[in-house]
């Protein structure tokens, strides 16, 4: 049975009917949707724009995976700690008893592919040169979507890269590359499309994206750096159903997600 009312720092397919097109997007508009949401938006907007200053110097291409510098570096730790930020985010917002005796990890998050299908999104960099690639960040979590993962894990390569080049910089330097750093960024980018579409919470008048003729395929961004494909395969009992026309006029709108009732 479809879901009747979002929930929190959650974007999922709508349900075709009666104002389904406004009530796709408009619940992430509400000020209860979210805490600070533009904290999370403007903080990825900084991070877009220093990869593409990193792009005037490393041409982003088959060519330059391999590249690897103090910049690129220092732009992937801030932003794979960008990512751990809304994954708490995420957790906070819903249902979530914390581990007592060690901190959040990777292997926490993962929940969050079950709730968001983080694994079922794709992007593509249109100013690659060349054809550019489909990147797929969280892909290695979608065999495991919603179980316990086997003892080693289900480890993302890119986030490997960044905690071995955090804790030991000088052997793990050159994992710590432009293309470790492009999946990254599309990890953060997914993981807060997941959450708000494209509405960045500026200043300045609403305004929604809609989708038409393109010179690309996939659907546009935020930052319009990338293309993004949403997740096509949420099941019935996933999807919302709901008039947000009218649900918007109740106090109790949102519900909250159980993560403590997902494995690790």
């Amino acid at each position: 049975m479809p879901i009747s009312k979002p929930f929190y720092r959650t974007v999922r397919g709508m349900k075709d009917g009666p104002n389904s097109g406004y009530s796709g997007w408009a619940y992430i508009e509400d000020q209860k949707y979210a805490d600070s949401p533009g904290h999370y938006t403007r903080a990825l907007l900084l991070i877009l724009d220093d990869l593409r200053a990193i792009f005037e110097f490393v041409e982003p291409s088959d060519e330059g995976r391999e590249a690897f510098s103090y910049r690129i570096h220092a732009l992937l730790m801030r932003t794979c700690i960008e990512i751990e930020a809304n994954f708490k985010a995420i957790l906070d917002a819903n249902s979530f008893t914390p581990p007592v005796r060690r901190p959040l990890s990777i292997r926490d998050f993962r929940k969050i592919d079950a709730t968001h299908h983080l694994s079922s999104y794709e992007a593509m960099l249109p100013m690659w040169n060349g054809a550019s690639p489909t990147i797929r960040p969280f892909e290695p979590w979608r065999s495991f979507r919603g179980e316990e993962a086997p003892q080693q894990g289900v480890p993302l390569p890119w986030y490997q890269a960044y905690n071995a080049s955090k804790h030991s910089r000088r052997q793990a330097f050159k994992r710590a590359n432009l293309w470790t750093l492009i999946e990254a960024v599309t990890a953060l980018l997914i993981v807060v499309t997941s959450q708000f579409k494209t509405s960045t919470f500026e200043a300045g008048p609403d305004h929604l994206i809609t989708s038409g003729e393109n010179y690309y395929p996939h659907e546009e961004s935020i930052g319009s750096m990338f293309r993004i494909k949403y997740p096509d395969d949420w099941e019935d009992e996933e999807i919302y159903d709901f008039n947000w026309s009218s649900l918007k006029m109740e106090n109790d709108r949102f519900g909250k997600i159980d993560y403590d009732s997902i494995p690790i």
